[in-house]
């Protein structure tokens, strides 16, 4: 029987442009086309394996692809892909499996991307485990030429140039850790890469150390765990760390005793006395850990279980199904997608015998190398069918009755362009409908802007000086809240600025020191009494300084405020205003400003009110003087008696002038 051959699965530059329901169409044609080749005899199977390679191209072609492809992308993602996905494990294990393997399928590259895309298959470890065994030396030969080109890489000046190599490999040395005994069997691999590491870049050095990891681990896994070469290896390592140490260098090893589980797997492993040796090397290498080399470790939310479910009369589900599970369901539609001659009392047995592992179960189905109770069983057998409960569950019991929905739902939008699908091509955009457009081209751009004529006649028509207008809403048009409160009226407030801006003051004056930014100053004595009193943070308190030294004239203020005032006030100084600030002493030109001819003057530090020509003149003494003066008594006097002579007529006279000029009484 001839089947068609299979496509190669195309790359990801190709698929972007084939449309969704075409590409159900490839996927279908795959998918069928795959189990036919399953269902061949194995001489058939054998003949197409080896015609004209389509099978093993289509294989690696969809391998290759699969292990670059992102998690979220739907050519990999949905239904019918994840079906092919397992229809091409079951063809690469079929080829696999056999004793002629093609020779595309033994290349490191295809036991790499398919060890990425199944990476935590136990059924896949054991494959190539087995395919080691029987054509070990065909995939050495590739694993060889790989070898020593990484090797060539690793040593030169730019070593990063193999790191992409490394992200391939990874895969297939977590799979099969004999191809990882082959990577570190003989030192030039490892020395390659510990020096690659010392030039190596920060994202390399990470992938370095994996792979120098799995190899390591590798030697203490299977039946006879390999202590001797291991041993060798930690020797080597622990040579070229020790080297390594003198320039104060981050070493390999140190890297993965710090940030790998090698040296608890190592103490995990075997206990034989040559088991015990490589331990207690082990336990010596501790001593290279660095706290520093340490890695964040990615943090896994777990789902905390919090027995919450729904409640319903069978709890884990065996009623849904009669005596079968439903896990058990699921298994048995998985190998009738398969085999769909197959009954399901059939697939059943088939479970029981291999403990419900699908894989074996078809692997036996293909080879037909079932025991002889189940090759003689009856295949199209079906499951009883289960008793109807004689008690239905209610899921919801006290659910108030609804109306029925309508049949189909409205909205604004039907019948518009969208709909009919009439719209023009031209109006759709995916994103920003104006991509290039930037906040300055909006603000440059005036079209929109409002005009400044229509701006200033809307302001026109608000009279601020019309007295008819009603102002009693002019606060909430405002659109916020307004502070009406006056300020300088809160007495306590000003008493207590001026008691903190003192002690500010006092203290600036005894120590600039005290205001200093340092971390001494701020723990200082002076500094925690000076927040204590004045209740600032040290922010405050050394902003205040910095302000102050750049104000001399607030400086002069708080000097004339705090700094001259000891607490007795032993002189009351002229408040009135003088010609010469030099005034203290005995005035001879009659009563201050009279000798300026006029009506003369008013002054007070002559000697009295002189008015006209040479009245007013005194001894330079007045009224505001000391009491025991005896020009003060004298200027007292004289006060009294033109008080008494003249009474208020000077005070009257003078409004009478004021008002005759226009002015208004105040």
């Amino acid at each position: 029987m001839t089947l068609p051959p299979l496509a190669p699965f195309p790359p990801a530059a190709v698929r972007r442009d084939i449309a969704n329901e075409e590409w159900e169409n490839f996927l279908d044609a795959w998918t069928a086309l795959s189990q036919a080749y399953l269902h061949l005899s194995p001489k058939d199977f054998k003949a197409a394996a080896s015609d004209d390679g389509t099978l093993g191209s289509f294989l690696a072609s969809y391998f290759h692809e699969a292990a670059r492809a992102g998690s979220n992308e739907l050519h990999f993602q949905s239904e019918k892909a994840l079906s092919l996905r397992k229809q091409c494990f079951l063809l690469s294990h079929r080829l696999l499996s056999a004793d002629q393997i093609p020779p595309r399928l033994l290349q490191w590259t295809f036991l790499a991307d398919i060890s990425h895309v199944f990476l935590r298959s136990e059924r896949l470890k054991e494959l190539l485990e087995s395919v080691w065994k029987r054509q070990g030396e065909k995939v050495e030969q590739s694993l060889q030429k790989l070898k020593a080109s990484l090797a060539k890489t690793l040593d030169s000046n730019q070593p990063d140039a193999a790191e992409d190599t490394l992200k391939e490999l990874v895969p297939l040395l977590h799979t099969s850790p004999d191809i990882a005994t082959f990577f570190v069997a003989g030192s030039d691999f490892l020395d390659s890469l510990c020096a690659a590491y010392s030039k190596a870049s920060p994202s390399f050095k990470p992938k370095i150390v994996t792979v120098a990891s799995l190899g390591i681990i590798a030697l203490t896994k299977g039946e006879k765990p390999k202590f001797s070469l291991l041993s060798d290896t930690l020797y080597s390592l622990k040579t070229s760390a020790e080297a390594a140490q003198k320039t104060a260098q981050p070493t390999l090893l140190s890297d993965l005793v710090t940030n790998t589980p090698m040296v608890s797997r190592i103490k995990d492993s075997g206990a034989s006395d040559e088991g015990v040796r490589v331990k207690n090397l082990a336990e010596s290498l501790t001593s290279f850990r660095q706290s520093g080399l340490a890695r964040p470790k990615k943090f896994v939310r777990r789902k905390v279980e919090k027995g919450k479910s729904r409640a319903v009369e069978d709890e884990h589900g065996h009623g849904e199904f009669g005596e079968v599970h439903v896990h058990r369901m699921s298994l048995i539609t998985q190998i009738q997608d398969l085999f769909p001659d197959l009954g399901s009392g059939f697939i059943v047995k088939c479970l029981d015998e291999y403990n419900d592992d699908v894989e074996q179960v078809t692997a036996h189905l293909l080879d037909d190398s079932l025991p002889p109770h189940l090759k003689g069983a009856d295949r199209t057998e079906q499951l009883p069918t289960p008793a109807v409960q004689d008690k239905a569950v209610d899921l919801a019991p006290h659910l108030p009755p609804r109306s029925t929905p309508p049949p189909t739902r409205r909205n604004v939008f039907d019948n518009d362009e969208f709909d009919q699908l009439a719209i023009d091509a031209s109006k759709l955009h995916i994103g920003r409908k104006n991509a290039s457009l930037t906040a300055d081209n909006i603000l440059s751009d005036r079209t929109a802007a409002p005009n400044k004529a229509a701006i200033l006649s809307a302001l026109a028509t608000f009279d601020l000086d019309d007295d008819e207008r009603d102002d009693t809403y002019d606060v909430e048009d405002v659109g916020g809240t307004v502070d009406s409160t006056i300020p300088g009226n809160d007495e306590a407030a000003e008493l207590r600025d001026d008691r903190t801006e003192e002690a500010l003051f006092r203290a600036y004056s005894t120590s600039r020191e005290a205001f200093g930014r340092d971390t001494a100053t701020r723990r200082s004595s002076a500094r925690q009494a000076l927040k204590s009193e004045t209740g600032m943070t040290d922010e405050g308190i050394e902003g205040w300084a910095i302000m102050l030294a750049r104000d001399p004239r607030k400086l002069r203020r708080l000097e004339a405020k705090f700094a001259a005032f000891d607490g007795q006030q032993r002189e009351l100084a002229p408040t009135r205003w003088t010609d010469s600030p030099a005034e203290s002493g005995t005035d001879t030109d009659g009563g201050g400003r009279g000798g300026r001819g006029g009506r003369g003057g008013r002054g007070r530090g002559g000697g009295g009110r002189g008015r006209g020509r040479g009245r007013g003149g005194g001894n330079g003494a007045s009224v505001a003087g000391p009491a025991d003066d005896k020009g003060t008594q004298v200027s007292r006097q004289r006060k009294e008696a033109n008080k008494a002579s003249r009474a208020n007529h000077n005070r009257r006279e003078g409004r009478a002038r004021k008002m005759a000029r226009g002015g208004f009484p105040g």
